[in-house]
Parts: C-alpha cells; sequence; structure tokens
C-alpha cells in the first residue's frame, strides 16, 4: 500500500495555504542537511528497460497536462493506454474518448477520489505509468507506481523537497524501476543540436551556464480551473525558484551533470514579491476568497550554483510578471557560446567581427537524429515538437531495453534546486550544499 498523503485536493485550495504544513512535511529542506542514506541496493545508472514488443501505459493525471500528454501518445505504434484516472469524472470521460477516437479500446477510468490512483498502479497489465498531477501529489503517486512493479514517467518538476528527492532514488533501486522525470525540453530542436555540438567540443571547455523559467503564468494561475486551482497555493509559504528544471536540464545535460561532475552548492535571493498581489488587486473581484490569500514568494528568483569541476551556473525563476517568454539557454567555453531566445551563436575563427550567427550553418552536420526522423509528424505536437520527441523517445528505450536518456538521479538533481534556493534565501543568501544523490556515481565519464 502506498503512503498516503493526508492533504485533499479540495484542503490544497484554501487560503490557509499551508500546504506543506497540512502534509506534515518538514519545512522544504530547511536546517541542516542529512548525510546521504547508504545505497539501498544498487545504482540505477547506465540500468536499461527490459525489451518488450508492446508499451502499455497507464496515465494518471486527465488535465490540461495529461490529455495533451494523450495526444502524442495514441500517435506512438505499439503503445497502448490500458487506464486513465483523475478526481474529475469528466476530465476521464474525455481521455477515453480521446484514446477511442484515435482507434484504441476504450480505457478502464479510475475517478473515485484522491486516492483512486492506488488502484490503477496495481493493474497487472501496465508497464508505465504517466503522471501528469499537482506536484504535491507527484512523490506518493511515483512511489506508488514504482513499488507495484511500474516504471514511472513523472511530469515537472519531479518533487519539492529533498525528503522526496531521497525517497525517489532509495525506491527506484529497491524495486529497479526506472523514475524518468518528463523534462520536455531537453528535447527541444535547438537543445539537441547544441548538445550534439557540445559533444563534439564545438564550445571548448565548458566554463558557465544560464538557463531561466521566465513566463508569465499570471492569467493561469488566477484562473478557477485547472492550474488555477493549486499552482497558486505553491506561491504561499514558499521563496525560491519553484520550477527549475525546464532551463536547468538542458544546461546539465550539455555540462555532462552526473557524467563526470554534478552540483556542487548554491547560493540564492529573491527580489520582494509583487506580481500577484498586483494582478489580483486589479482582476479579482472585491469578496473573491482569493483576497485571503497571503503570497511568499519574491517575483525574481535568481540562484548561482558551482559544479565540482569548478563550472558555474546562473538559474531564475519569474512566472509573476510582464515577460516574454525565455529559458535562456545559454552555454559558455573556451571556444564559443550559444544563446537562445532568439538562437544565436559565436564561435571562435568564425567570420564577421563579434557578430552573432544563427543556427542554420549548424544544421546539416548536428540536427539531432531524433528530429530527422521525426520532424515532420513532432511540428504538429505541442511546445514545437519537444513534447512528442520526448514521449517517442521514451518509447523507443521501452520497446528496444535501451537505458533512459534521465534518470531518476537526473529529476532528483534538477528539481531538488528549489528547497535548496528556499534554504538560502531563508538564511541570507548562504550556500547550501547539493545532496549527492548517486553516491559517488556521478564521477565516471560519459562513453562515447
Amino acid at each position: 500500500m502506498t503512503e498516503r498523503v493526508s492533504l485533499s485536493r479540495r484542503e490544497l485550495l484554501q487560503v490557509a495555504g499551508a500546504a506543506t504544513a497540512a502534509l506534515g512535511l518538514p519545512r522544504l529542506g530547511l536546517g541542516a542537511q542529512a548525510p546521504a542514506p547508504p545505497l539501498s541496493t544498487q545504482t540505477m545508472m547506465g540500468v536499461p528497460f527490459e525489451a518488450r514488443d508492446i508499451v502499455r501505459v497507464g496515465l494518471v493525471g486527465c488535465g490540461r497536462r495529461g490529455l495533451s500528454h494523450l495526444g502524442d501518445l495514441v500517435g506512438i505504434e505499439k503503445l497502448e493506454i490500458k487506464a486513465v484516472c483523475d478526481v474529475v469524472p469528466e476530465q476521464v470521460a474525455k481521455a477515453q474518448a480521446l484514446i477511442e477516437k484515435a482507434g484504441q479500446r476504450r480505457p478502464e477510468g479510475y475517478a473515485k477520489g484522491d486516492h483512486h490512483f492506488e488502484e490503477l498502479v496495481r493493474r497487472d497489465d501496465l508497464d508505465l505509468v504517466y503522471i501528469a498531477t499537482p506536484w504535491i501529489w507527484h512523490a506518493p503517486m511515483s512511489l506508488a507506481a514504482m513499488n507495484a512493479g511500474k516504471h514511472v514517467g513523472l511530469e515537472v518538476p519531479a518533487v519539492r523537497t529533498v525528503e522526496e528527492c531521497w525517497k525517489l532514488v532509495e525506491t527506484s533501486e529497491r524495486t529497479r524501476r526506472h523514475c524518468v522525470m518528463l523534462e520536455n525540453c531537453c528535447y527541444g530542436w535547438n537543445e539537441m543540436l547544441v548538445l550534439n555540438m557540445v559533444r563534439a567540443g564545438m564550445f571548448g571547455e565548458l566554463l558557465h551556464g544560464e538557463c531561466a523559467y521566465d513566463h508569465d503564468l499570471r492569467a493561469i494561475v488566477f484562473e478557477n480551473a485547472s492550474e488555477g486551482l493549486w499552482r497558486r497555493a505553491e506561491h504561499i509559504g514558499r521563496n525560491g525558484n519553484l520550477y527549475p528544471t525546464h532551463g536547468l536540464g538542458p544546461v546539465a545535460q550539455y555540462m555532462g551533470i552526473h557524467e563526470g561532475d554534478r552540483f556542487d552548492y548554491l547560493v540564492s535571493m529573491s527580489s520582494p514579491e509583487a506580481g500577484l498581489t498586483d494582478y489580483r488587486k486589479r482582476r479579482v473581484p472585491a469578496g473573491d476568497p482569493k483576497w485571503q490569500e497571503k503570497y511568499d514568494c519574491g517575483d525574481v528568483n535568481t540562484s548561482l550554483i558551482k559544479t565540482t569541476r569548478g563550472r558555474t551556473i546562473m538559474l531564475q525563476h519569474c512566472v509573476a510578471n510582464p515577460r516574454v517568454y525565455d529559458r535562456i539557454n545559454l552555454i559558455a567555453g573556451t571556444k564559443g557560446i550559444f544563446r537562445d531566445y532568439p538562437a544565436r551563436l559565436f564561435l571562435e575563427g568564425q567570420p564577421g567581427d563579434e557578430k552573432w550567427t544563427g543556427l542554420k550553418a549548424q544544421k546539416e552536420r548536428f540536427e539531432h537524429p531524433l528530429w530527422k526522423r521525426l520532424k515532420k509528424v513532432a511540428r504538429k505536437s505541442g511546445h514545437g515538437g519537444m513534447d512528442y520527441v520526448m514521449s517517442w523517445r521514451l518509447v523507443e528505450c521501452l520497446r528496444k531495453g535501451l537505458v533512459p536518456d534521465m534518470n531518476v538521479y537526473d529529476g532528483a538533481a534538477w528539481s531538488v534546486p528549489a528547497p535548496l534556493s528556499e534554504e538560502s534565501v531563508a538564511k541570507g543568501s548562504a550556500p547550501v550544499a547539493f545532496p549527492d544523490f548517486t553516491r559517488g556515481a556521478w564521477k565516471a565519464a560519459r562513453k562515447a
């Protein structure tokens, strides 16, 4: 039986806002870091999936993101969706109709309350459970699925606390089930091309990266449906980088994190909170329960990460102000620099005096094979095609018995800046050490 979380979806919406306190969980990593637990069995680094001809999937979470995933999954060959789950019966019905329309058999639906997912993960006809739910449910759902013998595809961020990171790692190691965080940004056309350039040595010795999640989400977090029912509550009682993985994931891959380097420590600081309060003042009518909320998360959080090899990373978060969408996506080395939004490149020796060039000239040599193969279909999918490429690749790894591109240690390391940044902010921007979730296995360099 999976661990139960005492906070229900309805309680989460209460403006007392202390979701963490209601859960009875520790204060998001605050306090001294505990020593790493001993390796529970064997590492999951380099461990392949078991090969299979058909991949059988269960989906937990049929909201905006879950239905988007379904739209991609139903178009992937040799994949069957056996079950879908959501606390809202109407969303389960939408998912079932979408699957039937695509020509698959109607999956079984689970919509009887907050813990009905526990029955779904115990089914004996599932290989992989996709989880696309509010962040507070990521840990208990992933743990339940792995303990029931299922691999997990988990939406971002993987978890919210240091303790939850360790639970994912230990459970994955003990059960020998993979927990793959669904970081779609690692599968963007630009990101995969630049990764190939990095691995070919085009930027020389890597020195510095910059990344962010700058996205005006005010309308979404204040809506009375979907993410507005829970995401605003994350800004109550928390102050740090709440959503680090979209920007950090690609930069971590460029730098070979867990392939000869790892995150060592960070320092973090937050601006004042003003954006959500101002938006509420202008857009929310008097008497609405939202007026009882107090938002604690600073509008702009900036964190600096140092790696064990001495490299530096600047990581930012801003979702409460007018912004043009930007993940920065910068990587710099001794031979050149790339910076996205818009994509631009400068390499040592290129024609022109300190003038940026685009990626067009690099396409023939460095475009990733996945994009060459999937581009026509992928471009019809969400987020410019990266969603489809991500799901297609995960299914391919399952079918062919390959090692997944990202493992549970990546999901933990890319998510843990959230609680670590909160700790650093609370301590006046003091340095905070990263746990070594791999227990030293990161030292092995990537195999060519």
